[in-house]
């Protein structure tokens, strides 16, 4: 606003003074300039100007530039008119305005005896010729536009995320930042970001192929964002309903879906603007003085020519380099996909000259006679048609036979970079060109006097998460995401001086790093999060990590369940490498007291917290198991003492049970929308988030943690896991959702599950429902998050033909045998194999704790067998060994029909089936004995599940940790048909609930609006997409009828 008034001010005093021919009219014009001058040094301009007759100027000053900037055929005819305007704004100005106006003119009729004339005779002798002056009506049409301009509720952008960045950044200016200096004087920077498979720009193909649920990435663009849409086609000057027209600008049709999607073009294109902020800002640079700006025509020649020193300076000061690993193998390679992405990646550097692309070149080469493998990196540059070698540097072998992938495609692209200042950015970020105006403030961070002696080596920006409006699920992540990356490092940096490096659009000091390790560490496994390591290594050579929210950039993140899933479990077995390195050690031990508390809890020792909490539960659980096995709790409950106390007991219980649901856990959220949008916002957001079930995803992701977490403190050696950039949802299978969760989440649910249910039966004679309910509220939340939230915020999880189509496709894998080369999305015995790959690779420590947790499986059977109406409550050790002596009977069967179906059951399919008979007659014999003749009773039979399926289980784990052993005696096999067995009854009990709901329509409906409730509040047809239906056109307004 401030630069506004100026300019305004700046550009009247420029025209009305290059308006007037004599002189007296010019000193007139300097003469009130100095007095606003003077008024303005002495802070007096509020009591020197009448502000209240500036509308009346202003609308003067309209009228005259109406007139000037109005097409004419004869400039005399308009002459008079002007004159007339322009005597009454220097009227408005010297008699209305200024306070001290009249005085000033007084002093000039004193000096002058021809200002003694009639007032209507002056300002009459104008430059009319100016009016054919194009720099000169350039600043007329620019004024005229700074006058005009007014803010109303019309004029506000109706696009939300336009609103949005203007609204940060006009915020932001107010903030407390570096002065700018001079482009010329700036810190030079560099831009790093590291690329290996992902999607360059989307093809025309991937633009019409519909997916599964028969939808297009284009239509469902269409349909997320229709007002830019309608805007794109407006740019690109083509009809709604003209698809020809639209089939020939398809490249620019590729471009605006690409820019929308998590592509390196999008990336590219953002980064670039800061080259593009540079040039203007250096064009100011030179042309700070407004008065000679435009003044004549060889000027408004050496403002042009002065464009291209702009660009050599924003080139000195401005390097990006895309780290594109297997750049050369795409050229090189004949898929047709790789070789799309090559030419993607060619038309970039053709398109941005000062794009620099470098990769990992591998060769052939003789040496000494024989051939040997050299690598090099090696740096290109976009040239006339193809790419051009820059630089060529041989490396001592491959980078990534030592190293991670992302690590060490950045580590050696780094030697290319120049500068003293490094951003590393992420192939899913993006930028603005009203944030890369302020690049030269954050780099000012660096040399900032309020750091005193320690200045900083890491500069920490703010991140806007762009994936939030694809659904609610998408929300929740970009939620808790925006939370940590502004209020949550915020603290982190100041005051607990605890913020490292994430991964996000820190910048480095490039010179402190590179003379000290790097920006990343790349060491396979305990490097697996290598980002926050860097963090770390500046920490402990002396640095300090900053965090500044006057810039921000954009970020994507996974949208989908699957996604997000595979997210966490890489950061959680991250997390879990940090806990076993030395880095996290050696910080732990130079901090003080409190900095080591808090350095704990917001690295490691959160996760540490969420896996304790977890196993609280367990451990409660398996207590209260005891408790009611043995007859404590009726003893403790029955007490007279105790029935008086149970009231504010269960009232305890009741408001400690609200708070386990996780509420507390997004109370930085709460916290964050608040400051940024005021707390009423915030309420009605957190309000709408638990009804969308926030509460049950964020207890899901909680299990995610713990799981993967703690399975890297026990065995080590992690594995990456890629989560894919799509951001169109589709639909996943239950097969897809079983591989994925059934060790982490079901089976653990499932478990808890038995838990709950033992302690229900065995403790309803003599306990309250409410009392149950109170303490085990929290518990059965935890377990209906982990069984049913991957297929709650599954779209289209409970349509009945997905259904279907699902159970069918969850029976082949599971039929299907494994092998060498079989996928484990194709065989349920490649899938297992895989999922023991932990077990192989562990320590002898870690087999032993494997199978000490495995025996805690064993106390339901010793618990329940006792309780059995068989056992004619007898407590000797005959009725346990006679419960092992059924699992070994159990167990003997299973290997007879295994022998029977390996011999026979190709060739002897009669032989085959007589056995199976012989078995189940024999079943069906000792069940009546021991219903007649024993005293088995049908809850019995019940108990006996409860009791004999976990202890099968543990046997099952205690035999995969002792793999080697078991495959010597040959029951390698029978090991792998009792976990077939188990996985049929898992995958039924998960199954049968979403069969149940699936029945229903309206259940199908619900879902829908509770995945996409904001896109619905923007008209969003989720229903019309999910259903798959076509659109011939992409006419927007075909949606009005439906």
């Amino acid at each position: 606003m401030l630069s506004a008034v100026i300019e305004c001010y700046e550009t009247t005093r420029y025209i009305l003074y290059s308006l007037f021919q004599d002189q007296h009219d010019k000193d007139v014009i300097q003469a009130i300039c100095a007095n606003v001058e003077s008024s303005r040094r002495e802070w007096k301009l509020l009591s020197d100007i009448r502000m209240s007759e500036l509308p009346q100027l202003s609308c003067r000053l309209e009228k005259l530039l109406n007139l000037l900037k109005s097409e004419h055929d004869d400039l005399e005819s308009v002459r008079t008119p002007i004159i007339n305007v322009l005597q009454d704004v220097m009227e408005i100005i010297t008699q209305d305005v200024m306070v001290n106006g009249p005085t000033i003119l007084e002093r000039f009729e004193q000096d002058k005896n021809r200002w003694r004339e009639d007032i209507r005779q002056k300002y009459e002798n104008i430059d009319m010729n100016l009016m054919t002056d194009p720099s000169w009506m350039e600043k007329v049409v620019r004024l005229h536009l700074l006058l005009t301009v007014k803010e109303s509720a019309i004029n506000v952008p109706t696009n939300l995320d336009a609103r949005r960045r203007m609204t940060f950044f006009a915020n932001s200016l107010f903030m407390k930042m570096p002065t700018a200096p001079e482009v010329r004087e700036m810190m030079s920077f560099s831009v790093l970001t590291p690329y290996y498979k992902e999607e360059v720009l989307y093809s025309e193909d991937e633009l019409r192929r519909k997916n599964e649920d028969g939808i297009s990435t284009l239509f469902y663009l269409q349909k997320i964002y229709p007002d830019e849409w309608s805007n794109f086609l407006e740019r690109i000057k083509v009809a709604p309903m003209d698809e020809n027209s639209l089939r020939d600008k398809m490249d620019e049709v590729r471009h605006w879906v690409s820019y929308r999607g998590q592509t390196l073009a999008r990336t590219v294109r953002g980064m670039m603007y800061y080259r593009k902020a540079l040039e203007l800002q250096y064009f100011l640079d030179m042309e700070k003085d407004w008065v000679n700006l435009g003044g004549s025509q060889a000027s408004y020649r050496e403002q042009m020519a002065s464009a291209t020193k702009s660009k050599a300076i924003a080139d000195i000061k401005f390097t990006y380099v895309v780290s594109c690993q297997i750049y050369g193998v795409q050229k090189a390679s004949k898929d047709p996909q790789e070789k799309m992405r090559y030419y993607n990646i060619l038309n970039l550097m053709l398109k941005y000259p000062s794009l620099r692309v470098a990769y990992i070149d591998e060769k052939e080469e003789m040496v000494d006679g024989t051939s040997e493998k050299r690598y090099y990196s090696v740096l290109v540059k976009g040239g006339d048609k193809w790419d051009q070698e820059i630089y060529r540097i041989r490396l001592p072998g491959e980078p990534t036979a030592i190293g991670e992938g992302k690590p060490e495609n950045q580590n050696h692209a780094i030697i290319f970079t120049r500068g003293e200042a490094l951003q590393a950015i992420d192939m899913i970020q993006d930028n603005y060109l009203e944030e890369a105006f302020k690049i030269r403030n954050v780099l000012e961070e660096f040399d900032n006097k309020k750091h005193g002696k320690h200045k900083p080596t890491i500069l920490g920006l703010r991140e806007h998460i762009f994936t939030g409006s694809v659904s609610s699920l998408a929300r929740f992540v970009s939620n808790q995401e925006t939370s940590f990356v502004t209020i949550g490092q915020r603290i982190l940096a100041n005051p607990l001086r605890v913020r490292f490096h994430y991964g996000h659009s820190d910048v480095f000091d490039r010179i402190f790093h590179i003379t000290r390790g790097g920006i990343s560490k790349a060491s396979k496994v305990i490097n697996l999060s290598g980002d926050i390591f860097a963090g770390f290594n500046s920490i402990m050579r002396g640095g300090r990590v900053t965090h500044h929210e006057y810039m921000q950039v954009g970020k994507g993140r996974d949208v989908g369940m699957n996604q997000i899933s595979l997210f966490e479990a890489k950061v959680g077995n991250g997390n879990g490498e940090q806990t076993l390195s030395r880095d996290v050690f050696r910080l732990g031990r130079r901090f003080d007291f409190y900095r080591m508390l808090s350095f704990y809890f917001t690295t490691v020792g959160f996760y540490f917290s969420s896996m304790v909490t977890v196993l609280a539960v367990y451990l409660f659980l398996y207590g209260r198991l005891y408790l009611v096995m043995s007859g404590l709790e009726r003893s403790i409950l029955e007490d007279p003492r105790i029935q008086s106390n149970l009231r504010p007991l269960e009232s305890a219980l009741a408001l400690q049970s609200i708070f386990q649901l996780g509420l507390l856990l997004v109370l930085p959220m709460v916290m964050e929308v608040g400051l940024e949008k005021k707390f009423r916002t915030a309420i009605g957001e957190f309000i709408i988030m638990q009804l969308e079930l926030a509460s049950v995803f964020f207890a899901f992701q909680l299990g995610t943690k713990v799981h993967y977490y703690g399975q890297t403190i026990l065995h080590g050696r992690p594995k990456y896991r890629g989560t894919g950039l799509g951001f169109v949802i589709e639909h996943a299978k239950f097969a897809d959702n079983y591989r994925l969760y059934s060790r982490s989440h079901f089976i653990k649910g499932l478990e808890l599950m038995i838990l709950l249910v033992v302690y229900l039966v065995y403790g309803e004679s003599y306990r309250s429902s409410s009392l149950y309910l109170f303490v085990t509220f929290s518990m059965w939340f935890l377990v209906a998050s982990w069984l049913l939230a991957p297929f709650v915020f599954n779209p289209s999880g409970f349509e009945w033909e997905n259904t279907i189509n699902d159970w069918g496709d969850w029976k082949k894998w599971m039929r299907n045998r494994g092998g060498i080369g079989i996928p484990v999305d194709r065989s349920w015995e490649s899938w297992w194999e895989s999922e023991q790959g932990h077990l192989r690779s562990t320590s002898i420590r870690g087999l032993l704790l494997e199978i000490i947790l495995g025996l805690r499986f064993l106390i339901y059977q010793y618990g329940i067998v006792y309780h059995l109406n068989i056992a004619h409550h007898s407590r000797s050790i005959r009725v346990y060994a006679l419960s092992w002596l059924v699992v070994l009977a159990v167990l003997v069967v299973l290997k007879i029909l295994l022998v029977a179906r390996q011999k026979f059951g190709t060739d002897f399919q009669l032989i085959f089936r007589i056995v199976k008979g012989l078995l189940f007659l024999g079943f069906v014999s000792g069940m009546i004995v021991l219903f007649v003749r024993y005293g088995l009773t049908i809850s019995d039979v019940f108990a006996c599940v409860l009791g004999f399926m976990p202890t099968g289980w543990a046997l099952l784990l205690i035999r995969q940790a002792c793999r080697p052993l078991i495959k010597m005696m040959g029951f390698w096999d029978s090991i792998k048909e009792l976990g077939r067995a188990y996985e049929y009854v898992m995958g039924i009990i998960i199954f049968m609930p979403i069969a149940v709901l699936s029945w229903f329509p309206f259940i199908s409906e619900f879902q829908t609006r509770l995945l996409f409730n904001q896109a619905f509040s923007r008209r969003l047809q989720i229903r019309r997409i999910l259903a798959g239906q076509k659109d011939s056109s992409y006419d927007l307004r075909n949606d009005r009828k439906d």
